[in-house]
């Protein structure tokens, strides 16, 4: 991390590195987030080095406080970033909405980190629909290099424009490694002050209405600055032309020949001149872009309205697909249109490996919640609703404990909703940043309702853990230099009017158990805080006490049900009788609960 501090020099990056160090350079005095893959190392670099530079970096509640915090900076002449994973910006949305009407005094940027191919998310979306919905300028960068200078060149758009801009990455470039040149950092500047504009400021009717003329001016110069952008340009010598974004240029320019790509790094607005010129020089054009046809839409409407005949190839042709990321792979649907080089052969290529499904992890404290809980609920069942966190986790078997996951905090409010709507039982699982991040409203609700067939279940493993471990307030804070108390779950809880109230150590089976069984007993709302660290974050920290476990190969039958109900990956077989894997083994002692014959015991 130090040397992201160097005033020179040239070093490998990630590209979430990358846009960190942009920061830095950019002079970025105000930086705040919600974790969420694949944005999540940006926070982990600010989380170390924002102090060291003059930067105040948070973790915030959610999107829509980092977002508001952000918001708050720019109009007070600081220069402020707001960053999350693509649906993040769904809950940002209604702030950025009625942002980009109001305007910013310093340079603002927003980044928007999506997904494709959903490797760690619940749906597939295609932010750079959000520039054209909120009318804010969007730029796209493809490699680590340019994330870095595009964040500088966000934060001189905005201030140029006096609107919010978006930079919108794809897991491929948040995770990508590159060099990176470092520049001088410009000076930084973490304090501002707030001059009072009531008429512009406050978003009542009459006001709004002025602010919408201006957002239009805004993002019509915003058009003519798209068309002289050196972030627009043309490379490579060929007949076809190929206009494309992001890291679909770097999957054309490697591996397609002969045609000359119009590669755009400022994509919203797009740059009309520059497209309606390529369109006129060419006889056919490919628009090679991941996800939805945007930029599709737009060449093929640049084309409609100038009356220019150039046959346009690309997702609307039924060439290119719409579901997931591109890769070289993906250019082979054009292989009769363009020239492909072939792929270099590897030996991975040539192997199929099986599917690993994401499992959770030896020793985790949502096992033993998910076990108990299964357990006490019965053969009679109930709906399971979950969450979006490690207890996602919870639908493999042969646990089994998911029913329907929508989107931060959905649990409790379906749960609400099954309870009024079914005469079943349900239960909701929720984790502790997840809780603090959209679960209380939904909580609030049901006991103001009384939502009587509800249980909930707050997995409070003492971090946000499936991100990279990053605080929330049921942590406190310890890092840039400011120090908060834990925020206590129960207290909190109670307060939402719900009389119910438990906190277990599920590593108890028997005490998470009876807990559950009095909780569904119960007549209205019940809330269980299932607390126990996550042993990952113990162990990363020093601070794990193990214990050693062995199986009693005298004593065990060899029933299995340690492996079939309980299931933790420590667990294998060997001469038909369940083995325990001692690196692996966290010592929990869930499994020598769960042993009948009790053939599972402390060795050490």
């Amino acid at each position: 991390m130090e040397k992201l501090l160097a005033d020179s020099g040239r070093i490998l990056l990630l590209g979430n590195e990358a846009i960190a160090r942009g920061l830095i350079e950019a002079g970025c005095g105000v930086a705040a987030t919600y974790p969420g893959t694949p944005s999540s190392e940006i926070g982990g670099v600010l989380d170390d080095i924002a102090d060291k530079v003059g930067m105040y970096f948070e973790y915030s509640v959610n999107e829509i406080v980092a977002m508001e915090v952000a918001a708050a900076a720019a109009v007070s002449g600081v220069r402020s970033f707001a960053f999350m994973k693509h649906v993040g910006l769904n809950v940002a949305s209604d702030a950025f909405m009625t942002l980009s009407y109001v305007g910013v005094r310093a340079g603002m940027v927003i980044l928007t980190a999506d997904d494709p191919s959903i490797h760690s998310s619940q749906s597939e979306q295609d932010n750079r629909y959000y520039a054209k919905f909120g009318l804010v300028p969007m730029l796209e960068p493809t490699t680590p290099a340019e994330c870095k200078e595009m964040i500088i060149e966000a934060f001189e758009l905005s201030e140029k424009l006096h609107s919010p801009v978006l930079v919108r990455t794809t897991t491929r470039v948040n995770h990508a490694r590159g060099a990176v040149t470092l520049n001088k950092p410009r000076k930084m500047v973490n304090k501002g002050v707030f001059v009072k504009d009531p008429a512009h400021l406050v978003t009542v009717p009459a006001n709004a209405r002025r602010d919408r003329l201006d957002q239009l001016e805004r993002i019509e110069k915003a058009q003519k600055l798209s068309d002289i952008s050196p972030l627009n340009y043309v490379s490579g010598h060929g007949a076809d032309g190929i206009i494309t974004s992001g890291v679909s240029y770097t999957y054309a320019a490697e591996y397609i020949e002969d045609a000359e790509i119009l590669k755009l790094g400022f994509s919203y607005p797009l740059p009309e001149e520059k497209v309606k010129k390529f369109l006129q020089s060419k006889q056919r054009v490919v628009v090679i872009e991941e996800l939805e046809p945007v930029i599709e839409d737009e060449v093929r409407r640049i084309a409609q309205q100038n009356g220019i005949k150039t046959e346009i190839i690309g997702k609307r042709s039924g060439h290119l697909p719409r579901a997931y990321e591109y890769s070289p792979d993906t250019l082979k649907a054009l292989a009769g249109l363009l020239k492909i080089k072939p792929e270099p052969a590897t030996l991975a290529g040539s192997i199929k490996l099986p599917s690993r499904p994401p499992v959770l992890c030896a020793g985790c404290p949502h096992r033993s919640t998910f076990y108990a809980t299964k357990k006490a609920v019965g053969k009679e069942g109930a709906i399971y609703c979950t969450d979006i966190g490690c207890y996602t986790l919870g639908v493999q078997p042969p646990m089994n404990c998911a029913d329907i996951t929508l989107c931060m905090g959905s649990s409790i409010g379906t749960a609400g909703g099954f309870a009024e709507a079914t005469e079943q039982k349900a239960v909701a699982f929720i984790g502790d940043s997840t809780f603090f991040h959209g679960g209380i409203p939904g909580l609030i609700n049901a006991g103001y309702n009384k939502h009587n067939n509800l249980v909930l279940i707050i997995l409070d493993n003492r971090t946000t853990a499936m991100t990279g471990h990053q605080p929330n307030p049921g942590t406190g804070r310890e890092y840039g230099g400011i120090e908060s108390p834990p925020l206590k779950i129960e207290p909190l809880v109670r307060a939402c009017g719900i009389e119910f109230v438990k906190t277990v150590d599920p590593y108890d089976l028997s005490a998470m158990e009876k807990a559950v069984k009095e909780a569904l007993a119960f007549d209205g709302p019940a809330v269980i805080v299932s607390e126990h660290a996550c042993p990952l974050l113990r162990k990363k920290e020093g601070k794990l006490e193990k214990k050693l476990y062995e199986v009693d190969r005298e004593k065990c039958i060899g029933c299995k049900i340690c492996l079939s109900k309980f299931s933790c990956p420590a667990l294998s077989v060997e001469d038909e009788k369940p083995l325990i894997d001692k690196t692996s083994c966290i010592g929990c002692g869930g499994c020598a609960q769960v042993c009948p014959q009790k053939a599972i015991e402390v060795k050490q």
